[in-house]
């Protein structure tokens, strides 16, 4: 029998209090495969929701579906142990007296000892441990531990695998080198992967899709490009990184802000608007033919790239991310362009 290709999510509502719900009427589809990512602040319903696709917490409305196969909802909620899922939190859980071999293999019980043990090694090799096999917990260090838990939550080949906040207590350089191989270990298994994340890069850089949590509510869902250039709210825009806003008000077929006039044919006339910027969409020039004068106020690095700060003739001032060849110096005058690219023009809230 073949595997589903989707696990759907429809109208999930988990409350603790009459008054407010963790998770509010979510739908959400993970497909087998890929790697979804869960991104949200602290408190959103991130983790609750990926607690209720495990089994771990009970739905109070709607449903968790895999293919067919109904999870949690008209009256049925299957055991965790019986939904396939593997799960890695962000404490690991490894067994300290046993070894990463051995961790990896404890699920494995329905295999021959020498079944198991060859399982977990090539799981162990999957994810570039294998020579590590016989190491104990206390002698990995976490990035280690949090690839043994990836590969021991692999090796019972689950449809459905479930990460919460995996790269939470490790260093920024080894967050940023352990990606690619999650990433690559995630998508070899064929599973349906959804991460749970507070941390827009991690989510950028690891997804196919991204769905976008505040509130207990998915306020956005889409390829990571396609969320961070086109944001449908301001919300949604500063969840990817940083944005201006400007409140305008449609006339004709444009809105006009102190950047610029900026085309708006989807609108109606008269209709209120946020104009959301992402700093890389804020061009630099020395040359005063176009755009609108500012003078820089502050330069720093951030990432590769220089972050100027300009203060425009109102008072206002905008952030611009710009390559380090750009050459502009605090209390210089400059002229600021938009890319169109980078602009998104959504009703106000």
């Amino acid at each position: 029998m073949s595997r589903p290709d989707l696990l759907t999510i429809t109208g999930a509502r988990i409350a603790y209090s009459p008054d407010r719900a963790a998770v509010d009427g979510v739908d959400l589809s993970l497909k087998c495969g890929q790697v979804t990512a869960l991104l949200g602040p602290s408190g959103s319903g991130k983790s609750t929701l990926l607690r209720a696709i495990a089994g771990l917490e009970a739905l109070n409305a709607g449903d968790v579906k895999f293919g067919e196969e109904v999870w949690s909802g008209d009256g049925v909620h299957k055991a965790p142990e019986t939904r396939r899922c593997g799960v890695v939190f962000q404490d690991y859980a490894l067994f300290p007296h046993l070894s990463a071999l051995d961790n990896v293999a404890f699920g494995l019980r329905s295999l021959s000892r020498a079944d198991r043990r060859k399982r977990a090694q090539a799981q162990l090799d999957g994810v570039e441990l294998g020579d590590r096999a016989k190491a104990f917990p206390h002698e990995l260090s976490g990035g280690e531990q949090q690839r043994v838990a990836l590969a021991r939550a692999l090796a019972t080949n689950p449809d459905v695998m479930l990460l919460d906040e995996p790269f939470s207590g490790l260093d920024r350089r080894l967050r940023s080198a352990l990606r690619d191989t999650t990433a690559s270990a995630l998508k070899a298994s064929g599973a349906a992967t959804l991460i749970v994340t507070h941390d827009a890069d991690e989510a950028l850089s690891l997804a196919d899709t991204i769905a976008l949590m505040t509130e207990g509510r998915i306020i956005q869902v889409g390829a990571p490009d396609a969320l961070y250039l086109k944001p449908n709210s301001i919300a949604a825009a500063r969840l990817l990184g940083d944005a201006e806003v400007f409140s305008a008000t449609v006339s004709g077929h444009s809105v006009e802000i102190a950047l610029g006039l900026i085309d708006t044919p989807a609108l109606d006339q008269d209709t209120n608007v946020d104009v959301i910027i992402r700093p890389e969409g804020i061009g630099v020039s020395a040359d005063p033919s176009s755009g609108t004068a500012a003078v820089v106020t502050e330069r720093r690095l951030a990432g590769g790239h220089a972050r100027l700060s300009c203060q425009l003739d109102t008072g206002r001032v905008v952030q611009a991310r710009v390559n380090l060849t750009e050459r502009a110096s605090v209390g210089q005058q400059v002229w600021l362009t938009l890319d169109p690219h980078f602009v998104s023009v959504v009703a106000s809230e």
